[in-house]
C-alpha cells in the first residue's frame, strides 16, 4: 500500500503605504498696521496689510538662523512708501536698492524710525512685534502715503537689507498733512 502526502502552504503578503513625503514647511507672514492722528490726538484713519517678506528677506532669515555667516542685524527701521496704490506693486526679488514697482516717500523730519522689537514668542505660531512701541512719523508736508517698509538702515540703501513691504490695499492710499502722526506697528510670525 502506497501513501502519498501532500503538503499545503498558504502565503499571505501585504504592505502600505502612506504619506510618503517628509519634512515640515515654514511659513513666514506680516502685516503692517499705521494709525494716523492729526495734532490734537484724533484718530483720522487707520490701514492693515499684509506684507510680502521679498528673497532677501527670505535668505537673511535663513542665513542668521542656519548658516553661521550672515550677520545678525541689530537694528531695524520702517519706511513709508508712496502711493498712489493702482501704480504700486511689490516683487520677491525687490531689494533696498532696487524696487522699480514703488517709491519711498519722506513726509517727515530726520531719518526712519527705528522698529524696537519685543522678544520672539516660543508659540506656534511664533510673534515678533513692535506693538509695545511703536514706530511713529512726525508728519511735516501734505503727502500720499500708501505703505510701508521693513529695512536694516535708517536712510538711505547700502548696505541695508529689505525684509518686507506691503501697500495699504481697499481702501487704498491715504493722506497725511503737516501736523500729523503716523504709528506704524509690524507684526512678523513664523508657523509650520
Amino acid at each position: 500500500m502506497t501513501i502519498e502526502k501532500t503538503k499545503a502552504t498558504d502565503t499571505v503578503s501585504s504592505g502600505l503605504t502612506c504619506n510618503t513625503k517628509a519634512g515640515e514647511a515654514a511659513q513666514a507672514a506680516g502685516k503692517y498696521h499705521v494709525e494716523c492722528r492729526d495734532k490734537n490726538g484724533n484718530l483720522k484713519w487707520t490701514a492693515e496689510s499684509k506684507n510680502l517678506v521679498v528673497n532677501v528677506g527670505l535668505q537673511y532669515m535663513a542665513g542668521t538662523a542656519l548658516d553661521g555667516t550672515t550677520t545678525r542685524v541689530t537694528a531695524w527701521f520702517l519706511g513709508l512708501i508712496t502711493g498712489p496704490g493702482s501704480s504700486t506693486t511689490f516683487a520677491n526679488a525687490d531689494t533696498l536698492s532696487s524696487h522699480a514697482g514703488w517709491t519711498e516717500v519722506t513726509p517727515y523730519s530726520g531719518n526712519r524710525p527705528a522698529a524696537t522689537f519685543a522678544v520672539a514668542t516660543t508659540a506656534n505660531p511664533s510673534v515678533v512685534t513692535n506693538t509695545a512701541s511703536p514706530a511713529v512719523f512726525s508728519i511735516n508736508a501734505t503727502a500720499t502715503v500708501g505703505g510701508a517698509f521693513l529695512c536694516s538702515v535708517n536712510s538711505g540703501t547700502s548696505p541695508g537689507v529689505l525684509f518686507s513691504a506691503a501697500d495699504f490695499g481697499s481702501p487704498g492710499d491715504r493722506s497725511v498733512v503737516n501736523s500729523d502722526t503716523l504709528s506704524v506697528t509690524y507684526t512678523f510670525s513664523l508657523a509650520t
